[in-house]
């Protein structure tokens, strides 16, 4: 019985860490975002000339933040089918 409580307890510890692994991941990615939204709104706003390159830059940064949170996010479920 002993084993039995010790395998739950390492399951759900494995359950709520793959949770919060993705959840942290999402809200990085979110705030990220922002930034980047908000860096490129100053430079268009500063630099009106420049508006299609920083445009193009801010879509592209923020392509690579979403990737890195979905990469952290498949490596969370990952974990949770790896325990589960």
């Amino acid at each position: 019985m002993m084993l039995q409580e010790v395998a739950n307890t390492a399951l759900n510890n494995g359950l709520l860490g793959a949770g919060l692994g993705a959840g942290i991941a999402v809200i990085g990615a979110g705030i990220g975002i922002g930034l980047i939204g908000r860096g490129a709104t100053e430079g268009m706003a500063r630099q009106p000339d420049l508006a299609g390159t920083i445009q193009t830059a801010a879509l592209i940064l923020a392509a690579f933040v979403e990737g890195v949170a979905l990469f952290a996010i498949v490596v969370a479920f990952m974990i949770q089918g790896k325990i589960g």
